[in-house]
């Protein structure tokens, strides 16, 4: 979830690992968006909000139908005057009541001074959460299944459990926590860095960007691929990424060169004729390695 909030939260938990909150209760919430009752949602917005204007459009929006189609263009609707659960994910205002809904759990965290009993703190953002902890992520665990059922959640179970960050990897809010090798002499050293998944994802975006169909001007295709880079690198411009970086600039070069050789009928493979020097320089396609380490020195003749 690309928005400064998350970004916090990922330093946040980057920070508290490093001080040596190392075991972690990497959990998993089964439908929280679907699933958050609207009587108890409205009560925790209107200690919030005081315009009734206000109040009565939001639960306006919660009961608004919303109309889906599947991946073989069935239509399914949900929602409605009659429906009590749920915010329609996707919609604008859905993390910002995900998280003031989550607010219950995290309440209910401090008065009980669960940071001290746990020795632990919880970081969260929408409907995902992880509490680190200096052994006692077990107990944490526990308290947490059972204040999230009385909220009227549940946690999937699939996707949950505990780890020790210095010896496991966990993914949180798009980036990947835990041991990493320094590369200049290898030592270890508790990074975080962006998720293989999400730069699968963002190669993904690419290649659908770039595919044979496109037949719109290269100016603007390049320019909707900029945007679409410079999107991604301003979230994930936090801890350990020349790797991803690195991975993202080699399919990024591979698919604008087949989609000019494809375009102008080059023959053969085009790796003469659209250089990488030609794609980041003439052809403008920004490159990721130089937004982290800066531009190559120019040799002074």
């Amino acid at each position: 979830r690309p928005n400064r909030g998350g970004g916090q939260a990922v330093k946040e938990v980057h920070r508290l690992i490093c001080r040596g909150y190392t075991d972690v209760v990497d959990a998993d919430l089964s439908g929280y968006f679907d699933s958050i009752p609207h009587p108890e949602l409205m009560r925790s917005v209107a200690r919030r909000v005081v315009d009734r204007h206000v109040l009565h459009l939001i639960k306006m929006w919660l009961r608004a139908p919303v109309e889906e189609r599947d991946s073989d263009g069935k239509r399914r609707m949900s929602g409605g005057r009659k429906t009590t659960r749920g915010t329609p994910q996707g919609g604008g205002a859905s993390p910002l009541l995900a998280n003031i809904y989550m607010s219950r759990f995290l309440k209910h965290w401090r008065l009980t001074a669960r940071d001290e009993a746990f020795r632990a703190h919880v970081i969260s953002y929408a409907d995902d959460f992880v509490i680190l902890s200096r052994g006692c992520a077990d107990e944490a665990l526990a308290w947490t299944r059972s204040v999230m059922t009385k909220l009227g959640h549940t946690l999937k179970e699939s996707k949950t459990s505990v780890k020790n960050a210095r010896k496991e990897h966990f993914d949180f809010l798009g980036y990947t926590f835990g041991p990493q090798p320094y590369r200049k002499d290898g030592h270890w050293y508790l990074g975080a860095s962006p998720s293989r998944k999400n730069v699968q994802r963002l190669k993904t975006k690419v290649s659908d960007l770039l595919s044979p169909g496109e037949m719109g001007p290269w100016p603007e295709v390049r320019n909707r691929l900029n945007s679409l880079l410079r999107g991604w690198s301003s979230y994930f411009d936090y801890g350990t990424r020349l790797q991803a970086y690195r991975a993202v600039d080699h399919h990024v070069y591979d698919r604008v060169r087949h989609f000019l050789v494809r375009r102008h009928n080059e023959p053969g493979c085009g790796t003469r004729r659209v250089s990488h020097e030609h794609v980041h320089g003439e052809g403008g396609v920004l490159q990721l390695r130089r937004l982290h380490i800066g531009s190559p020195p120019r040799t002074v003749r």
